[in-house]
């Protein structure tokens, strides 16, 4: 069988084959496809009304004594990213066929109430406004909603406080509702949504992974992969999640030899990853532009381009965490997110809503080379060190759950990571969500930037006329840099030490004082800026540039100013001790810059601070400490237009915290 390309349009050339070897080969097909899956069904050939897409085929062609079947679009991966581009793809191309694979096995019911009963295995994310906009637009938000808990604001614990400072948020503050839920709830809801709307035009197979093996297959018309069926450990979800350490090597994943019976060749016609953190096609991706990269010689390598590569960033501010299932007291608000953290910086615990019963998902971050950051630790010293550091929480939980959270294994945060320069490989191939770009789910950026990606790739086919190629290449144009842009903000927000003062503390303390001076021209912090979907990434990185230019504008000038007012007494205090005008001008300037900057970051400099502290410590307005005895009500017009509810510190929300699995996970 050959393809060819005839202005822009694919089309598949008459085959003339003696009438017995068609048949031989209609026979192996079968055969083959038979026994790889059930779940690969054979299609018929039919005309695509699409120049952009080959029409799905049965007929094999044989490529190394190997069959290849074809088919119209693959996604790799069945986490939220992956499911919402099946959903995405079957709405933009409806008669055509999506396949997906996931390495893992079929996700359980969201209404089956004996899968979620464990809380302390879920991994909980907070959708925010990115998130939830592109849920909506492909019409799947209301069935998310339905089993999401919606999370009004915080309530934080600075080190040795007895009284905790909550906060509610206005419509004013923050127009979108942070809504909470499983990681693997929010799957089995896409799961049973296209299931329910999407029969025979999306095919979902659990338990195969995808091997890319060819990038330009037939001339650059498809992409050929290899689908293997996964080992029976791999394709686990432990109820509903696993608890699996993950690895913390910064060096490509390797391919793992597997012993397999059931394996296909697939060509297919565009092959969107959105496999997390296992990264399986980025890293086919890095390996072959390696491959091509040390085949040139320095002359080629010179005009070629960057090659496409996985940053990989060494993570030097690592905690590990163990989740804790708890129930809040019925005088405490079931819709803020809790926190607290010790003075010596050794625990930070945070606690997001589970359901709509007041049960809680609560997440103890320690150091990795805590004596508790163990499996199998005393519950007695865990205890102990509960009722020292975090005795509000450790009155919460009886020596059961405790005996438990002491006896599980460890998890770990994903590292930073980011691909690019580009996210394509040829017009056929792309990645996105956490494959391209990830991130510590501190902030709500993990999940509801890869969701936005979907929703970016969306408008691009919109503006390119359904034109994949096009697509393709102007998605990896367009979001590779944002990639970049995330992974890099995200990172500083999370340094040790002085050098996380600099990038973080000091900047959120610069941005508290310049905003409130001076709203209409500096922005509010990064943290903030990140959760509001009307700004790129990189346009936030380009503001805050330029609001520390500015701030740095403004101190140099105000000095200026105060030296050009304090000329005449500087000059006749020179006269009066005998020293250079000169002198006393630096002086006094100095003493007056000292005296700003001491003034004002007296309370931050305390050992142990941490990043929640000084956002505490910036908020003016607090809700009223009685607050969260009152019941829950809907604000009225004239409260979130006063915005005296709450404080308008919404940026630590929404968070993503619970039990995470391993790094591999696709999303």
């Amino acid at each position: 069988m050959e393809i060819h390309r005839t202005g822009g349009a694919t089309k598949q050339c008459t085959i003339t084959i003696p009438l017995l070897i068609v048949a031989s080969v209609l026979i192996l097909s079968t055969s083959v496809a038979s026994a790889f899956s059930s779940t690969i069904s054979s299609r018929s050939s039919r005309s695509s009304s699409l120049q952009t897409w080959t029409a799905s085929t049965t007929t094999a062609e044989p490529i190394n004594g190997d069959y290849v079947e074809t088919a119209d679009a693959v996604v790799c991966g069945g986490g939220p990213a992956g499911l919402l581009t099946a959903i995405m793809l079957s709405q933009k191309f409806p008669h055509q066929t999506i396949q997906l694979y996931d390495r893992l096995a079929e996700p359980p019911s969201a209404q089956d109430e004996a899968v979620w009963s464990d809380i302390s295995k879920f991994y909980l994310i907070g959708l925010g406004g990115r998130g939830q906009e592109a849920l909506q637009q492909f019409g799947v938000w209301d069935e998310v909603e339905a089993v999401s808990v919606a999370v009004l604001g915080r309530k934080d614990w600075s080190p040795d406080a007895k009284e905790g400072t909550e906060r509610v948020f206005t419509k004013k503050d923050k127009p979108v509702t942070t809504q909470v839920l499983p990681r693997d709830k929010l799957v089995s809801v896409m799961h049973k949504h296209i299931q329910d709307n999407y029969a025979g035009r999306i095919h979902l197979n659990y338990g195969y992974e995808v091997q890319p093996l060819d990038f330009s297959y037939h001339d650059n018309s498809a992409v050929l992969i290899q689908v293997t069926e996964s080992s029976q450990e791999d394709t686990a979800r432990l109820n509903p999640s696993s608890v699996k350490a993950v690895s913390v090597s910064n060096e490509p994943a390797q391919e793992r030899p597997r012993e397999t019976q059931h394996s296909v060749q697939i060509a297919t016609s565009i092959l969107i990853a959105a496999d997390g953190t296992v990264r399986t096609i980025a890293n086919a991706m890095e390996h072959q532009d390696q491959q091509r990269f040390a085949a040139m010689n320095p002359l080629s390598r010179l005009t070629a381009g960057k090659p496409f590569q996985v940053k990989r960033y060494v993570d030097d501010n690592q905690r590990i965490y163990k989740t804790i299932p708890m129930k809040v007291p019925n005088d405490w608000r079931p819709d803020l997110n809790y926190s607290a953290r010790t003075k010596d910086g050794r625990i930070n615990f945070d606690a997001l809503p589970a359901n709509r019963n007041g049960e809680y998902c609560g997440v103890l971050l320690l150091k990795k080379d805590d004596p508790m950051a163990q499996q199998d630790t005393d519950p007695t010293e865990l205890r102990q060190l509960m009722d020292q550091g975090l005795p509000q929480f450790s009155a919460l939980l009886d020596d059961e759950t405790i005996a438990q959270v002491a006896q599980k294994p460890v998890s770990y945060l994903p590292g930073f990571r980011y691909a690019g320069p580009r996210l394509n490989q040829g017009d056929r191939c792309l990645i996105l969500g956490d494959s391209a770009h990830t991130v510590k789910p501190y902030f709500g950026l993990g999940a509801n930037s890869a969701l936005e990606d979907v929703k970016i790739l969306s408008n691009i086919l919109d503006a390119k006329r359904n034109n994949l190629v096009e697509a393709v290449h102007e998605f990896s144009r367009t979001r590779a840099p944002e990639s970049k842009a995330l992974v890099r903000i995200s990172r500083e927000l999370d340094r040790p030490g002085k050098v996380g003062f600099v990038t973080f503390i000091l900047p959120i303390i610069l941005d508290s004082i310049f905003n409130g001076l001076f709203p209409k021209v500096f922005m509010p912090n990064v943290i903030s800026m990140l959760q509001r979907q009307e700004y790129t990434f990189q346009q936030v990185a380009r503001r805050k540039r330029l609001d520390r230019l500015g701030q740095v504008a403004m101190i140099v000038g105000g000095l200026a100013g105060v030296a050009t007012a304090a000329k005449l007494s500087v000059q006749l205090l020179a006269d009066v001790i005998g020293k250079k005008s000169s002198s006393v001008t630096a002086a006094a300037a100095a003493a007056v810059a000292a005296a700003f900057v001491v003034s004002r970051l007296a309370k931050f400099l305390v050992p142990g601070l941490a990043p929640a502290d000084v956002l505490t410590k910036l908020s003016d307005k607090v809700t009223n400490s009685k607050m969260h005895l009152t019941p829950l009500r809907k604000l009225t017009k004239k409260e979130e237009d006063a915005g005296t509810a709450g404080n308008g510190e919404s940026f630590l929300t929404p968070l993503g915290f619970g039990k995470k699995k391993d790094e591999a996970a696709s999303e």
